[in-house]
């Protein structure tokens, strides 16, 4: 990737509403429209997540968001991950995640985290060092897969 990307992290309740915008305009362009997926994408968890926000030159490249241990799973967990499809192949998606985790270690320490993936994105999740850990499961017509990463 030629342009860096600027990274922030924040609570819920500091995101700007023209951040939360972006990143719930983000996550509609992907996993609604892209995937042609019909789910409730808010799920009264973004509440409670920390939100990272990558950006070039103002324009929101790339999002995730983390969510503290016992929510939904025991360990803390990276969810909602998704990069811009103009984005896609020059690195995003690798940044966000090394990101993601960076982010994650540093505010619940080198403890085991947790994911909900979908299928197709196993070997993606594999190269940052998750591995599978429940059987195929659908959600919203999906296969997804439980992964854990151990520190």
């Amino acid at each position: 990737m030629q342009e860096k990307i600027i990274w922030c992290l924040s609570k819920f309740e500091s995101l700007t509403s023209s951040a939360l915008y972006g990143i719930l305009r983000l996550r509609s362009e992907v996993f609604v429209v892209e995937q042609q997926c019909i789910f409730l994408d808010l799920d009264n968890l973004d509440q409670q997540a920390y939100h990272l926000e990558g950006k070039v030159n103002d324009e929101l490249v790339a999002s995730a968001r983390i969510l503290p241990p016992g929510i939904p799973y025991h360990e803390p967990s990276i969810g909602r991950v998704v990069a811009s499809p103009a984005w896609r192949r020059k690195g995003a998606g690798m940044a966000l995640m090394q990101k993601a985790i960076e982010e994650t270690m540093g505010l619940y320490g080198e403890v085991a985290v947790k994911i909900g993936a979908q299928l197709y994105l196993k070997q993606f999740y594999e190269k940052h060092g998750f591995v599978q850990s429940s059987d195929v499961y659908m959600e919203d017509a999906i296969p997804h897969i439980k992964m854990t990463r151990t520190p």
